[in-house]
């Protein structure tokens, strides 16, 4: 109880008025599913999605993975900072830095056609 009680004042911190409800039932039997309910973008009606149940992942979600699940059905491009290392904004960073790779990978291989040199 105590754990749902601090993942939901978690959640609330980080989206705010961007969830509507954050409900705690009470359970027996080791019973503990994060469930979102949100009005996807662009749509008229609600979805429900089930985020997270221990019994499937076989334990309990970090933090960062449950804000990071959260995140991704309600506003897929919102960064959260230091929750988002090793998810959103990292494979953001993956991108930029094989980009930037490829850049001087190409770069690389036109010097080496223009150098009088080589040929």
């Amino acid at each position: 109880m105590l754990r749902a009680a601090y993942f939901g004042q978690e959640l609330l911190s980080t989206f705010g008025n961007d969830i509507g409800e954050i409900a705690l039932i009470p359970a027996t039997g080791g019973l503990f599913q994060v469930y979102l309910t949100h009005l996807p973008q662009g749509s008229t009606e609600t979805q429900g999605v089930l985020l997270w149940d221990r019994k499937t992942e076989g334990g309990f979600p970090e933090t960062k993975i449950l804000k990071q699940l959260v995140r991704d059905q309600i506003d897929p491009k919102r960064d959260l900072g230091h929750s988002d290392k090793g998810g959103h904004s990292a494979k953001k960073e993956d991108a930029a830095k094989e980009d930037v790779k490829a850049a001087v990978k190409d770069d690389e291989a036109d010097k080496k056609e223009d150098c009088q040199d080589c040929k």
